[in-house]
């Protein structure tokens, strides 16, 4: 079963926030991780309470999901340093890195103009 959350609208009628670009474009080889994005930013402009500050819960949201991203890479990294597999180590420490870019100010939480404009365009519906 395919979930179509991230492109239809809310039973409010409001469309999906949308995964800042900068972050589409740094996890292009991970769609599950934008996948999973989409999903806590869908859990913000969804959520059916009156958001006082939505930009910013979203932000808040995307960082601690980023951050789980950090934390499985980690883990990715640890497994593949005791299996001594040098190849695995190469592609998780890569992975590890490109996570923690995805969670910096100066990577992939600049520039989020995007997410932003969606806030203030549907603010009255939130």
């Amino acid at each position: 079963m395919t979930d179509d959350s991230s492109s239809t609208p809310n039973s409010r009628g409001l469309p999906p926030p949308p995964v800042p670009e900068r972050l589409r474009e740094m996890l292009k080889d991970h769609p599950d991780h934008i996948e999973r994005l989409q999903e806590v930013l869908n859990q913000v402009a969804y959520d059916g309470r009156v958001l006082l500050m939505p930009f910013d819960q979203a932000i808040w949201a995307l960082e601690g999901r980023l951050e789980t991203f950090i934390h499985e890479a980690k883990a990715d990294l640890e497994a593949a340093q005791v299996d001594e597999d040098a190849q695995a180590i190469e592609l998780a420490r890569a992975k590890e890195d490109l996570m923690f870019r995805a969670r910096s100010s100066n990577g992939g939480m600049k520039g989020l103009h995007d997410l932003w404009n969606y806030f203030k365009e549907n603010e009255d519906a939130l």
